[in-house]
């Protein structure tokens, strides 16, 4: 709408872009509307995270232990029952030791979620000049209200969300907040409202009248009338859809819970047990048969379970920082590998997010440039003239097909007038003098070294002077030698910039002292109506210049447009020094004031922001993987198809680009089916982002969301995996995100799902070391009694130890195993997928039911040697920890046997853990006062450990057995890997699946949802 209209539905008064708001208008807006900032979410207190990590029936259990065994030894202090005491003591110092380890690892893990919003408070501005009372003055940034006259100048962070009503060359950059990498020019004519009638389906980029909090004025000036402040700011509409996403469980670590809620029961129904037999069968008394039936819990809460997990994430974190991965929630590392599709952002993710020119194209040559040179060499211009000479076709297959014959057929050519052939590079006093007009009809600054660090100036125009820098031209010794005397400002209006110099002999030639020379560098289609002659080759030499062929530059124009590439003309000409005086601020009437056409054009540079050269190989891997590449951006349809054609995420089966516009129209089901026929979605905002991710996980899909800028952090936190970057990455998307990307390189994505995929196979690597040892320390107290035994074999004691020492030393052997050949020529795993699928059960069964039986055997064969009980119970513990490491050397490989020298090598922590292992267990039989006081035990003789030795060989056997069966079940078809799903599998889908996801678009209560939200907002 016009801005006059703006101020009539703001209810204030005509003179307002003039006046401003008054001290008492001012005052009356911020009480309707409140400060200039965004709400924060309310917090979790210590108490709570606390509460969240012990309110479960695992820890409930402990410490019920806990009370009985305290209650034991007040019992024992009262008796005088000195052994008493210290044990009953001790295993209470045990299990609070172990809840506190776990409870603080809990809470360690947590991500941070608030700190996404505290970002984007960061980013808002600290102060603004608005018009008060008639007078300029600077405010504080949170006392900015709707109705205040905003005056921006370059190099400002805009304070609220703005319609402009005057602008001089103004441009803002947008990129954090829609995607696009080059400045937006803004104007103050109204825009025009799709035919939908909805103005909240045009894109963020597209709303040139609007400038938007936290966004940066990057040229010109301009004034504005805040039409949102705060909350209710685009910037504001983000941080609500940061603080409204919750962070969804990882399957793991709901499968681990739903696998405690099981195995919580199978302890209580045990316990019960337990006690029954105890106290019926065995005749204890019945605080007695209590104490066993604790003792039988004990032994089978996994206590040592988290600790484990935590490690195998944090060793995987930790290699994965070596690769510039760095993991912010550890439980992120498992979803890695399951995931199925990654949804890119396109601006410096996918691309290098840096504007290069990528072709030159002059009236009868071609020239290629790298872009990823980083060397200075004339050799990356590269003549070409079958490069980009056909306009790019909407089929996948035939875009591809282009772009390959561009590259492979260039032919042989004697060079013509310009003496390079096909495939040959042009000297660098060529290159000199056909971008001179780029380098010197410009005011940016390049970068050190070429590079972006400490470039001042448009991204469009910067890219000319770093192609020139990387064809080894002295770019600032250029300026230097032919400054600026005279120049016509660029202005979106006209669409041009004009600059005029002194003449240059190794450029221009001789015989020019009367004369300057004037560049123009411009849009094309404008440049090209006023050009009489053309540069032929593109040699800078009045005797070769050519009348100016329209059709054919309007043509290739056209060509380079259709690939989505930016174009400016380059244009000199020579004029009569009298007709420009020093110093002068020359009008457009300058350039487009004249009679007839005037200028030379010399040549189009072919500008974009290109893709990462590590990418295409990445994505490559990635769907050898089985893993699908999606873009999502806000920049334009074409572009954004363009790029997509180049990193091979578009083809014949993802043909088309998607934008956010239709995707709005769409209903739920629609965009189901739509997120999974398109690999490109153009114009997207940040409800669209979210839109696509939740629709992907509405299909069962496990997405992965990379981003860098402010519109990318609430799907970054909506995704199964957020994925930020570390250099060019915003505060807000890295404390969104997961994972952070320390070289911004995409490739790293893809080792980062290899490590994921590492993460599963190990932990269930884990659990088939560690479930069998707590399942048979619990199972040989009952099973032990039930044959006989009047005393518990293990004692509370015993069994946490083992546990902690198992599962810190054996079960990090596995946690931290390397990744088994083959494992990314998998698909991704099945959704849905079960930690303890049915072919791992049986091995956890089977490692459980003999370890079992090995250890109440071995404590009956020491009686019946006899052995004292407290000898046998330094037999029960030998042979429970000598079987467990026996299960860990067998389980470090998923199928190859370990009867092999494999077994010696590959993790080094594998023997230093068993030699732990067996140091520990000689030092808690032998040493006095420690075994018989502390853990009840005494000294084993010869026979005693040939026992040990014996069952464990057996146990190895078992175990290699059971492999080999298996292999051979592979081998015949069988689904060894829970490929497929089982009945059991299909049953828990249909109890989530009627749960229902509901819809998976955004709703922020109290939110219009676009910029051009009734200016009545209300609170």
């Amino acid at each position: 709408m016009p801005g006059e209209e703006v101020i009539k539905l703001l209810k204030l008064k005509d003179s307002l872009p003039k006046e401003g708001l008054t001290t008492e208008e001012a005052a009356s807006q911020l009480q309707q509307y409140g400060h200039n900032k965004l709400t924060e979410q309310d917090k979790k207190t210590i108490w709570q995270r606390i509460w969240d990590q012990v309110a479960n029936v695992l820890v409930f259990i402990l410490f019920v232990v806990a009370v009985v065994s305290a209650a034991q030894g007040i019992l024992a202090i009262i008796t005088g029952q000195d052994q008493a005491i210290i044990t009953n003591w001790i295993q209470v110092a045990l299990i609070v030791l172990v809840v506190s380890l776990n409870t603080w690892i809990g809470i360690y893990q947590e991500g941070s979620a608030e700190e996404a919003a505290e970002a984007l408070k960061s980013m808002l501005s600290s102060d603004a000049r608005v018009v008060r009372d008639g007078v300029e003055k600077m405010i504080p940034g949170d006392e900015v209200v709707p109705g205040d006259i905003v005056v921006l100048s370059t190099g400002d962070k805009i304070p609220a969300d703005m319609r402009m009503v005057e602008t001089v060359q103004l441009s803002c950059l947008e990129a954090a907040l829609t995607g696009e990498a080059v400045p937006i020019d803004k104007c103050t004519e109204p825009i025009d409202v799709p035919a939908s009638g909805k103005p909240e389906q045009v894109p963020l980029g597209d709303r040139k009248n609007m400038c938007f909090s936290a966004t940066l004025v990057s040229q010109g000036s301009g004034k504005g009338i805040v039409i949102a402040s705060g909350d209710y700011t685009q910037i504001g509409t983000i941080n609500a859809l940061v603080q409204q996403t919750e962070k969804k469980k990882t399957n793991v670590l709901q499968q681990i819970d739903t696998v405690s809620k099981y195995l919580a029961y199978f302890i209580l129904v045990v316990g019960v047990a337990t006690f029954l037999v105890a106290l019926l069968y065995t005749k204890q008394g019945v605080l007695n048969a209590i104490s066993t039936a604790l003792t039988c819990a004990v032994a089978m809460i996994p206590e040592g379970l988290e600790a484990i997990v935590t490690m195998t994430y944090g060793w995987s974190v930790s290699k994965m920082a070596g690769q510039n991965a760095i993991i912010r929630a550890l439980p992120a590392v498992e979803t890695l590998g399951s995931v199925t599709v990654i949804c890119s952002d396109k601006t410096g993710t996918l691309t290098k997010n840096e504007m290069s020119v990528t072709a030159f194209v002059t009236s009868d040559a071609r020239f290629k440039i790298d872009v990823n040179s980083s060397d200075r060499k004339n050799t990356n211009f590269v003549r070409d003239d079958k490069f980009l000479t056909e306009r790019a076709k909407r089929d996948g297959d035939e875009v591809v097909k282009t772009v390959e014959e561009d590259v492979a057929s260039a032919v042989t050519s004697d060079g013509g007038a310009l003496g390079v052939a096909n495939g040959e590079s042009p000297s660098t006093s060529f290159i000199k003098s056909a971008l001179a007009g780029g380098v010197l009809c410009s005011k940016c600054v390049l970068g050190e070294n070429g590079t972006r660090k400490g470039e001042i100036g448009n991204p469009t125009e910067l890219s000319i002077l770093r192609a020139a820098y990387f064809a080894d031209v002295d770019v600032n010794g250029l300026k230097k030698m032919a400054p600026v005397i005279a120049e016509v400002p660029f202005n979106s209006e006209y669409k041009f910039m004009a600059t005029v110099h002194e003449t240059m002999e190794d450029i221009d030639g001789s015989g020019h002292d009367d004369e300057y020379v004037a560049y123009v560098k411009g849009a094309p289609d404008r440049m090209v109506k006023l050009c009489s002659h053309q540069a032929k080759s593109g040699m800078i030499d009045s005797d070769k210049d050519e009348p100016c062929n329209q059709e054919f530059w309007l043509d290739q124009i056209a060509i380079l447009s259709s690939h989505g590439l930016r174009v400016l003309a380059i244009c000199r000409s020579f004029i009569p020094k009298g007709d420009v005086e020093a110093g002068a601020q020359l009008g457009p009437e300058f350039v487009n004031g004249r009679d007839t056409p005037w200028l030379t054009l010399v040549g189009l540079c072919a500008i974009m922001d290109p893709p990462r050269p590590e990418c295409v190989q990445a994505i490559r891997e990635a769907h050898g993987a089985g893993v699908r590449v999606a873009m999502i951006t806000g920049d334009h349809k074409d572009t954004a198809t363009a790029i997509g054609h180049m990193l091979g995420i578009v083809d014949e089966k993802y043909s088309e680009a998607l934008t956010g516009p239709e995707l709005d129209e769409m209903s739920d089901d629609s965009m189901k089916r739509a997120v999974m026929t398109h690999n490109v979605f153009a114009r997207a905002s940040p409800e669209n982002k979210i839109q696509i991710v939740k629709a992907l996980q509405a299909v069962d899909q496990v997405c992965s969301m990379t981003g860098d800028g402010v519109n990318d952090a609430p799907a970054l936190k909506a995704a199964d995996m957020g994925v930020a970057m570390g250099i060019e990455g915003t505060d807000v998307a890295r404390e969104a995100a997961e994972m952070i990307l320390a070289d911004d390189n995409f490739a790293t994505i893809v080792y980062a799902v290899k490590e994921g995929r590492v993460v599963w196979d190990n932990l269930r690597k884990v659990l088939l070391v560690n479930t069998p040892v707590n399942n048979a320390q619990g199972l040989s107290v009952l099973f032990g009694m039930i044959c006989g035994l009047q005393f518990p074999p293990l004692t509370p004691i015993q069994v946490l130890y083992s546990n902690l020492i198992c599962a810190v030393t054996l079960g990090f052997v596995c946690a931290v195993e390397p990744a088994e050949a083959g494992i990314m020529d998998n698909p991704p795993r099945r959704v849905g997928k079960r930690l303890i699928g049915r072919y791992l059960f049986l091995r956890i069964a089977l490692a459980t039911i003999f370890l079992t039986g090995f250890v109440v055997g071995s404590v009956f064969w020491a009686l019946a040697l006899g052995r004292t009980d407290s000898q046998a119970r330094s037999q029960a513990m030998a042979t429970l920890n000598f079987g467990a490491i026996s299960v860990t050397l067998s389980g470090r490989f998923t199928y190859n046997g370990s009867v092999h020298p494999r077994i010696l090598t590959g993790n080094k922590f594998c023997w230093y853990s068993v030699l732990i292992v067996v140091v520990l267990q000689m030092a808690i039989t032998y040493i006095p006062g420690l075994n018989s006081v502390v853990f009840q035990m005494e000294g084993m003789d010869d026979v005693q450990w040939g026992i040990t030795v014996l069952f464990m060989v057996g146990q190895f056997i078992v175990m290699e057995i059971e492999k080999a069966i298996r292999r051979l079940l592979k081998a015949h078809g069988a689904d060894t890997d829970d490929r497929e799903m089982s009945k059991i599998d299909e049953l828990l889908a249909s109890k989530q699946g009627q749960t229902g996801t509901g819809s998976f678009r955004p709703e922020v209560p109290g939110h219009d949802m676009s910029s051009f939200r009734s200016v009545e907002l209300k609170r």
